[in-house]
């Protein structure tokens, strides 16, 4: 019999739930993190998410909505550490997460959530102190990154794969977005088949809906019958967005009458490595001669990416790596189809020819190739719209988190009669 979990502590060391997607390290993390609380604490789960100060000014406690309480932990300067420096702040964080508890009646959390091998690391000292399930989600994982790196882009360091190492180690349950990324767990990090379950993460479906294209482009500055090509995300070489300048270099070489129709919108900020060169993407742009076609979006509140996505004629998700890939869900729940590299979770994230194309590889010819098979087959494109709607229902995020109490309850219970 599965126990009933009433309240688990939530680590996300390294970038808050409450930063705006799309800047410095926050992404679709950062969504995946606050949206399952959020979904939890509507199941009658109430969740303390901690987080690293990065501002005096934060309150102690900031709460998100009832039931998500959101801890600001003082670890580290407020100001200029980057991921990799702050390895070295996790004593100063983990003290604080366990001094917060102790303040607490015995029992306060019936687990623990961490989110990213940083966060795993604080998670797997507060399971043995509190006795109670570490559950894990990778996110990313070194290996794979390392395995499929970009052009330019460096290695991940040596520490983090054996921080993630001793995570998986030391983990309880391990959550994997899709059954790829299970294996990847079982065979690159030797996690134990039986720790490892796979749930999927979800979009919000009430907020990333269709909308009235012709209003949305007009609000947007949009011309009505343009082909939009959107990127969305955080500018950095693991998310390529160069891979979809460089295809639309290429379709306008072969079809130069497009130019005018043609509007290429970047919606993000530099992180990263790319912020070692924040206008490369800018500069490329010229070099490729499309800069009159590229627009440059700083990132922008959830509401705003949805009519984003809801007026664009597709989203290209061109990353080396997604261990999901919650824009191209995001995307197509609006009814727009999507264009991605199929690596990582993104083939599960996309049915190629129903919600979207798949593209092997980031030659920008191919790339180019299935750009051009949209915006020139309004038969094809109509039929992608559909199904990109119909692929979306299949995710949501109340879905998410009753699967993932169970697991909770699942990992707690064998924790209890010594199996896990």
């Amino acid at each position: 019999m599965e126990d009933r979990v009433s309240r688990v502590a939530m680590i996300s060391l390294h970038t808050s739930p409450l930063d705006q997607p799309g800047i410095g390290d926050a992404g679709g993390m950062n969504v995946y993190v606050l949206e399952l609380a959020r979904r939890l604490a509507g199941q009658g789960v109430e969740v303390d998410i901690f987080t690293r100060a990065t501002a005096s000014r934060l309150p102690t406690v900031v709460e998100a909505e009832d039931g998500v309480l959101v801890r600001h932990i003082h670890a580290g300067p407020f100001e200029g550490l980057s991921k990799n420096d702050l390895p070295g702040q996790l004593c100063a964080f983990a003290r604080e997460v366990l001094r917060t508890e102790a303040a607490q009646p015995l029992g306060h959390y019936d687990a623990v959530h961490s989110h990213y091998w940083l966060s795993g690391q604080v998670g797997a000292l507060a399971r043995d102190r509190w006795g109670v399930p570490l559950i894990h989600s990778m996110h990313t994982m070194a290996k794979v990154k390392n395995a499929a790196l970009a052009e330019g882009d460096l290695p991940e360091p040596a520490a983090r794969v054996i921080g993630e190492e001793q995570v998986v180690s030391a983990a309880d349950t391990l959550i994997a977005n899709t059954d790829l990324e299970a294996r990847q767990l079982i065979e690159l990090y030797a996690a134990s088949p039986h720790a490892v379950e796979v749930v999927h993460p979800g979009v919000d479906l009430s907020l990333f809906r269709p909308q009235d294209k012709a209003a949305v482009r007009a609000e947007l500055g949009l011309p009505l019958d343009a082909h939009v090509l959107l990127f969305a995300g955080r500018i950095q070489p693991l998310k390529a967005p160069d891979v979809l300048l460089r295809a639309v270099h290429a379709l306008l070489a072969r079809r130069p009458g497009l130019r005018s129709q043609l509007v290429v919108p970047i919606v993000g900020g530099p992180s990263g490595t790319g912020l070692d060169r924040p206008e490369s993407l800018a500069a490329l742009a010229v070099d490729l001669g499309i800069s009159d076609v590229v627009r440059f979006v700083p990132p922008v509140s959830q509401a705003e990416l949805a009519r984003w996505y809801a007026a664009a004629t597709l989203v290209a998700v061109p990353s080396y790596n997604e261990s999901f890939g919650l824009v191209a869900v995001e995307a197509q729940a609006t009814g727009t189809p999507v264009v991605a590299a199929a690596v990582g979770g993104l083939p599960t994230a996309v049915r190629h020819e129903r919600s979207g194309l798949l593209v092997d590889g980031h030659d920008p010819q191919r790339w180019a190739d299935s750009l051009t098979r949209i915006i020139g087959d309004d038969r094809l494109r109509l039929s992608l719209e559909a199904g990109a709607l119909e692929h979306a229902r299949d995710f949501s995020w109340e879905a998410t988190a009753e699967a993932m109490v169970a697991a909770y309850s699942r990992a707690g219970a064998a924790l209890r009669q010594g199996v896990a």
